[in-house]
């Protein structure tokens, strides 16, 4: 099995407008939902500690109750994909 390299697409020169980021937290909170409806149709449930075998995991909780951290994650992961957005050469309105 070859070693996987991830090559994510460079946004290092994209500079994220003003305006749009105040769309990150909406970005992040659907994220964590979709995150958390999809391991809830697999069988998952909160649990203090993840667990594999048991399928529990502590993130399966409502946005505002994560850890800083962990909101941290799923915004950053929101901001990336905006500038890949722009980065592709499309641009984001508000209508």
């Amino acid at each position: 099995m070859r070693e996987y390299k991830p090559l994510p697409v460079d946004t290092s020169d994209v500079v994220l407008p003003e305006e749009l980021r105040p769309l990150s937290e909406p970005l992040a909170r659907n994220v964590h939902e979709l995150w958390a409806r999809r391991r809830i149709e697999e069988g998952w449930k909160y649990g203090d500690v993840r667990d594999d075998i048991n399928r529990t995991h502590p993130g399966l909780v409502d946005y505002d109750t994560l850890p800083a951290s962990e909101k941290e994650y799923d915004r950053l992961t929101s901001e990336e994909t905006i500038k890949l957005i722009l980065k592709l050469g499309f641009s984001i309105v508000k209508l």
